[in-house]
């Protein structure tokens, strides 16, 4: 889910509504030049009783007639403005935020003021002032937004990070900026790069507030998701093995999929990587990964950090924050279960392959189909891409919940078209 201003951000309504009123003061001050015309043309012209009678009867007359144009202009702007209000909306989707509300946090309300260019009009865009972005679901969750922007400025900022979690999987990303300092704890013991990637972060090193577990122990200990147990041993469990060593036909090596591409790799993102193992395996080759991640039961952004690699955190509704066409590859693990919504699905796909550049790699990498519909729903999507597929592998495997249940699992590696 991509991220709007709470006003439209080229500004092309409030330059048509300073277009319409500009114009209505021009029709007044036309009509007003006409009957003064008008006044002078029939004093020059009629008899000086003529003039004294006709004069006071004319005055009234015009006063009349001057009321009722201007009385229509007003409504004629009022109606306008209520029309543009509409268009507003219409384009915006949604009610914009009303900051005149009670109980709304006043750094809320500072944050999303408009702020005016202080030499006007900008030439190159054309807007004349600077408003804030926020998601435009947070108007759905604006008592939980106002209790995230409730702080003491310049001062540390509450320790509510699972608040911040809770709005982006609401849908309001991005979040606003705060004036007050995060918490932190000392990063002590970090080991430099390379050696990094494969030693054991230690549980100072991460804030543990808002979580059950409260150490890397308690977390090996849990099945946090399908792609995600024991996934913050690096030592003693799989997680070092992974992408070297092969359990099943559904499991590619690094080196195999790199083999298959075009043009080297570069720069590559992640989507649902865990615990940045994937990243990790591509630091050893010298490519550059960037980890899509949120907090969900684990600090797995400080842990990724901690390996010396990038994660990005943001939820998968968001609108991927890179340009066009900029990676060699994008590697998926589970990411595109979007809660069974095919639109969703297909939103997600198309901005994959937005960011994906022409002979990129688009690695799937045992996703989940509950069933062969499922299967048959995304195999549908991924041909309308017209990628080719240079591995594509269905396989099966009992269900994660061990009731014996065979659930579909589908890998592939496929290359994107060059379009013109």
């Amino acid at each position: 889910m991509g991220s709007v201003a709470l006003k439209i951000g080229d500004g092309t309504a409030r330059f048509r509504t300073a277009a319409l009123y500009s114009s209505a003061i021009n029709i007044i001050m036309l009509f007003s030049l006409f009957t003064t015309n008008l006044f002078a043309f029939y004093a020059f012209t009629s008899s000086p009783k003529d003039r004294q009678s006709h004069l006071l009867h004319q005055t009234h007359n015009n006063i009349s007639l001057i009321s009722e144009h201007v009385s229509l202009i007003l409504r004629e702007i009022d109606s306008s403005k209520k029309k543009l209000a509409k268009m507003k909306k219409e384009l915006l989707g949604y009610e914009s935020l009303d900051l005149s509300r009670p109980h709304l946090a006043n750094e809320l309300k500072l944050f999303l003021q408009p702020r005016q260019l202080p030499l006007g009009k900008d030439s190159r865009t054309g807007i004349t002032e600077m408003v804030a972005s926020v998601g435009h679901s947070c108007v759905k969750s604006v008592d939980l937004l106002s209790q995230y922007m409730a702080y003491k400025v310049s001062g540390p900022c509450p320790d509510d990070w699972s608040v911040a979690q809770k709005l982006i999987l609401r849908g309001c990303e991005p979040l606003p900026r705060r004036r007050c300092f995060a918490k932190s704890v000392p990063k002590v013991g970090l080991d430099p790069f390379p050696i990094s990637l494969w030693k054991p972060v230690a549980d100072k090193n991460v804030i543990w507030s808002g979580l059950e577990c409260k150490s890397f122990e308690c977390l090996n200990s849990e099945k946090l998701s399908r792609d995600c147990v024991g996934c913050f041993d690096l030592v003693g469990g799989y997680e070092n093995q992974k992408f070297v060593k092969s359990r099943g036909k559904n499991e590619f090596l690094i080196d195999d999929v790199l083999a298959l591409g075009s043009g080297g790799a570069r720069i590559g993102f992640d989507i649902g990587g865990g615990s940045g193992t994937f990243a990790a395996r591509m630091a050893e080759r010298n490519v550059t990964v960037i980890t899509s991640t949120l907090n969900i039961d684990a600090p797995i952004s400080e842990f990724i950090a901690a390996r010396g690699l990038f994660p990005l955190f943001l939820s998968l509704d968001h609108r991927f924050p890179f340009y066009d066409n900029t990676f060699d590859f994008v590697h998926v693990v589970g990411g595109l279960d979007m809660g069974g919504k095919p639109e969703k699905l297909e939103f997600l796909m198309f901005d994959i392959d937005r960011i994906l550049r022409a002979g990129g790699l688009f690695w799937l990498d045992n996703f989940c189909c509950p069933n062969n519909e499922k299967k048959s729903e995304l195999t549908s999507l991924i041909e309308r891409f017209t990628y080719k597929k240079l591995k594509w592998v269905v396989g099966e495997k009992a269900d994660s919940a061990g009731s014996g249940k065979l659930e579909v699992y589908l890998s592939a590696v496929l290359q994107k078209p060059v379009r013109v």
